[in-house]
């Protein structure tokens, strides 16, 4: 892809340089704990994603020991990966620029979202999540959230590599928040609490949109001459690779489970991600009106 390198997003918020001291440790008055309690808490956080050290303690709350976010990169710097930052930087501010452009014909404002990376673990109005989590988009802060060691992941271990591939998932997850934006996200969740059997199924539809609304920000760098030969593979490859059926596999199950996918199978989030680069038009990713996925 064409990209210039130049001065980063004011949306980019690098928590890559923040250092945890082990486990969240409660500050302020309180409770003493033990180290087998603070290990209990600490697994519950993770995976329930919420802060159960704000559950124990007194006035003080509880909290991580960490520095202050900051918007530099820490002290051992990886040119490798500073590029890469940088090109992070700029999907980002193109994206949010062609979605500027795009939804006040929707009949709506927009918003600018912003990226955070991170390394290892990080912690959001969405709770607590670690890399293996994977990029993700949260609503209640309108932050996208990525650890660049999922990029690693997806070329070497999904077979999706290229910058292309790379710039589609900030792609897919700008998309969340174009949703957010609309009023999508909320009537989904309003769907799924009337139709609990809906839940995986509706899930789907709404990952399968995000993907359609990348392919549309993707039809927009092919109408200004910045894809390159290949690109349209790279995204292609990376939306196939995240596929449910595919991770399934990856997984070593033996079997797939359709009933429990929630972002649909690879065939589908190729074919969604080329609605939108071919279309360009985001009318056309009502994949909830769809019958036919």
């Amino acid at each position: 892809m064409k990209w210039t390198r130049g001065q980063r997003s004011r949306n980019l918020e690098d928590r890559r340089g923040e250092r945890r001291s082990g486990f969240p440790l409660p500050r302020g008055r309180g409770p003493r704990m033990g180290l087998g309690t603070i290990v209990l808490l600490f697994i519950l956080s993770v995976v329930f994603k919420q802060d159960f050290f704000s559950l124990v303690g007194g006035a003080g709350g509880a909290g991580m020991s960490t520095q202050a976010p900051s918007s530099t990169p820490p002290a051992a710097v990886d040119p490798a990966e500073e590029k890469l930052v940088d090109f992070m930087s700029f999907v980002l501010d193109d994206n949010q620029r062609v979605w500027g452009r795009i939804l006040p014909t929707l009949g709506s404002q927009y918003p600018e979202a912003r990226l955070v990376l991170f390394r290892d673990t990080v912690r959001s109005a969405c709770g607590f999540a670690q890399a293996a989590t994977g990029p993700f988009y949260c609503p209640g802060d309108q932050k996208v959230y990525l650890d660049l060691s999922f990029f690693d992941e997806l070329g070497r271990r999904f077979g999706a590599p290229g910058d292309f591939a790379q710039a589609y998932v900030i792609a897919h997850e700008i998309g969340h928040h174009v949703q957010q934006v609309l009023g999508i996200t909320d009537q989904m969740r309003s769907m799924q609490r009337q139709r609990p059997d809906l839940k995986n199924q509706l899930s789907v539809r709404l990952e399968l949109q995000a993907d359609c609304l990348a392919g549309v920000w993707a039809n927009t760098t092919a109408q200004r001459d910045l894809l390159e030969r290949g690109d349209v593979d790279e995204g292609l490859r990376a939306a196939a690779a995240v596929g449910d059926d595919r991770i399934q596999r990856q997984a070593g199950r033996g079997y797939i489970n359709p009933e429990t996918f929630t972002h649909g199978t690879s065939e589908q989030r190729m074919e969604w991600f080329r609605k939108g680069l071919n279309s360009g038009d985001p009318n056309i990713c009502d994949t909830f009106a769809s019958d036919a996925l």
